[in-house]
Parts: structure tokens; sequence; C-alpha cells
């Protein structure tokens, strides 16, 4: 069942690839930031995490904590994520996906911007996955979760490369506080 605005979202308690304990709702910052990656090599992954890294600091001055989900193995996690500068969670078995909602596509990996984006995040990463744990077939998902629990924003993507941008995480984040 796919999540809206104003839903509760669903209580976590995740262990972090670096073994922190991380719970959402999360009452020390403003907002969470879930994001549901796909495989920890996903090339169009690692280039949309690689932007948000580079505009941490304004992230985190609009009281946004990141937590990034990718359905795969701890071990693939520290190959491919070790040096996220944002807290990530391993869920192979998907567990955390099926709360929210966030589903597979035959069509994800075939958008012309997720191609494009591919080949830019091999280029900028300078690597190049061998297996994709759990499929190329999943779509991201972000949700905006308070500090109460509500879901104040959400995007299911209809393909691999739908997701937001660190300009409109900001601006949603922006207008949520003036209200």
């Amino acid at each position: 069942m796919k999540l809206a605005p104003g839903d509760l979202a669903p209580t976590l308690a995740v262990t972090t690839l670096r073994g922190a304990r991380v719970q959402v709702p999360d009452d020390g910052a403003r907002f969470v930031h879930l994001q549901f990656r796909r495989f920890a090599g996903c090339p169009v992954c690692n280039l949309h995490l690689h932007r948000f890294g580079e505009r941490r600091a304004e992230i985190e001055a609009q009281g946004i904590r990141e937590l990034v989900f990718f359905h795969s193995s701890r071990e693939e996690l520290l190959e491919f994520q070790s040096r996220l500068p944002f807290d990530a969670v391993a869920d192979p078995d998907k567990t955390n996906y099926r709360q929210f909602g966030v589903e597979t596509s035959l069509l994800a990996p075939l958008h012309p911007s997720v191609l494009w984006n591919g080949l830019r995040g091999v280029l900028t990463m300078g690597r190049i996955y061998r297996k994709a744990e759990n499929g190329i077939l999943g779509l991201p998902a972000d949700f905006l979760v308070d500090r109460a629990g509500r879901v104040v924003a959400c995007r299911y993507g209809a393909h691999a490369d739908d997701q937001w941008e660190v300009d409109e995480l900001l601006r949603l984040a922006d207008q949520l506080s003036a209200v």
C-alpha cells in the first residue's frame, strides 16, 4: 500500500551501515528524508547520492536528516557506499520497501534519463557494478517525515531516475517549515 502526505509513516528502528541505531520518527531532526534507492552499485543512484553529498551542508541546515535504503546486502553496501556521507541501510529482503509501498517495474531501467545518468554515474564514480542484488527493476521513492512521524511529502518514482533532486527537497522543507 502506497503512503500519501498526511499518513503516519511506519515506525522504523534500523541499523545503519556504520552500526548506529536510527529511529523514524526522529525527534532530533525537523525532517527525515527517507530515500529508497536500488542496488548498492546502481550508477544512477550513486550519481544522485553524489549530488546530495555535495550539498550536505545545505540539507542539514534545513534540519533534514538523510536515511538511504538499498535493497542490497551489507557486504555490497560496504563495497559501494562506505564513503556515503549519510546513514545507509541494507535491506536485501526489502522489508522496509514493502512497508513504504516501494515497488519494482519492468520499465524501471528503460527511460532515456536512466541510460544517460547511468553512463554519467559510471564516469563520475569510475566504477562499474558487476551484479545487481535483487535486480535492476527497483523503483526509487522519497519520503519526508516530520518529528511526529507524519509523511509530509512523498514521491514514488516511475522509473529508476525519477526522484527528488536536492533543490526540490530543500524547497519542500522550506515550504513545510513556513506552515
